[in-house]
């Protein structure tokens, strides 16, 4: 049987202060300002899951391991603090991206991309040189290296925070000698045979993303149990690997994969959902920028109009304790996640 604690009666700012002082609640993903003082205590085995609602007096004496990995305060991520999001702003330097695939032709533009989404306050620039879009195809990682190194470069230079989204460990060692701080792979490191070692090596902190099958079929009728759980499994399965491997947790983000494998309604529940990943004991990470079930709710069917849902959906992650958004519009998310911020702690408000 395995045992899950999807933290409920989430409290923000003041409210959440006082209620983990009082000993009534615990700390979300470590957070200072998110507090839950229930819990869905999730059991599976053989197939059946059951749930119950327990208080967080009953987790604290009957699973305190399991709410240790929860409440845990998670350090600085690359040297960036995880007290409240950080912005992660997407520069894909690609032909063929759902969202914008084609629109920076040249480095020069990719790098000027970037500035100016840290000058919007992107915390990271996330630079990708291979589309990983529904249908896409493998990039051989000469090609790959050709778009991204002079983008990452230029972007170093200026003393910007820089991730590399690539799953090919040739480009992790490349990116990382060019300036990358961060690995974020959307393979989880499974892609690569020498990626585990070759982050193990590096010592970078590393984005472990889940995503079913490969790019080119994963939205072919994805099929999950239960899809919180099986995502949770995997990611708890990879953080395992990791660590036997020599990467710390302190090391380790998570995301589970939105848009990766999952169809509408998977999207949804994982969203609704999204408190239990603080159960793996790392920082979370959410991306949901732009993608088609932002789209199916909001009626737009061209992925550039979603700006709205995507702002919506960070807004929900952030609420939910997530680390790092990433996403592709980040001056309206600022500015969103500002109001929503000062709207749930207003002690922490600053003009």
């Amino acid at each position: 049987m395995t045992l899950y604690l999807r933290p409920l009666s989430l409290l923000h700012g003041p409210d959440a202060r006082r209620a983990i002082a009082a000993g009534g609640a615990g700390a979300l993903g470590g957070s200072d300002f998110i507090a839950f003082t229930q819990i869905q205590l999730i059991e599976r085995a053989r197939g059946s899951v059951f749930k119950r609602v327990i208080t967080y007096a009953e987790a604290q004496r009957v699973h305190g391991e399991l709410l240790d990995l929860i409440e845990a305060r998670r350090p600085a991520f690359a040297g960036l603090a995880m007290n409240r999001p950080k912005l992660m702003g997407i520069v894909n330097v690609t032909p063929d991206s759902f969202s914008d695939g084609g629109q920076l032709a040249n480095a020069s533009e990719a790098a000027a991309h970037g500035a100016r989404l840290a000058s919007e306050g992107a915390d990271i620039l996330d630079i990708g040189g291979e589309s990983t879009r529904p249908g896409s195809d493998p990039v051989p990682a000469e090609a790959e290296l050709a778009r991204i190194l002079p983008v990452i470069e230029a972007l170093t230079q200026q003393g910007h925070y820089i991730s590399v989204d690539t799953r090919k460990a040739q480009v992790m060692r490349q990116a990382a000698v060019a300036g990358a701080r961060i690995i974020n792979d959307v393979s989880a490191l499974s892609y690569d045979p020498e990626a585990v070692g070759t982050v193990a090596a590096l010592g970078l902190p590393v984005v472990l993303m889940h995503a079913q099958g490969d790019p080119k079929t994963m939205q072919n009728n994805p099929v999950y149990d239960d899809v919180t759980l099986d995502v949770f499994d995997m990611l708890n399965a990879r953080i395992a690997q990791c660590e036997a491997a020599g990467i710390p947790r302190r090391l380790i983000a998570v995301d589970p994969g939105i848009g990766f494998g999952k169809t509408f309604h998977h999207n949804l529940t994982l969203l609704n959902e999204l408190a239990l990943f603080h159960g793996l004991g790392a920082v979370l990470l959410v991306g949901l920028s732009r993608k088609a079930f932002t789209g199916a709710l909001t009626g737009e069917n061209k992925a550039a109009d979603r700006v709205f849902g995507s702002v919506g959906g960070a807004i929900q992650a952030a609420l939910n304790g997530a680390h790092i958004l990433r996403i592709h519009d980040v001056k309206p998310t600022r500015q969103a996640l500002a109001v929503a911020l000062a709207g749930a702690d207003p002690e922490a408000a600053r003009l």
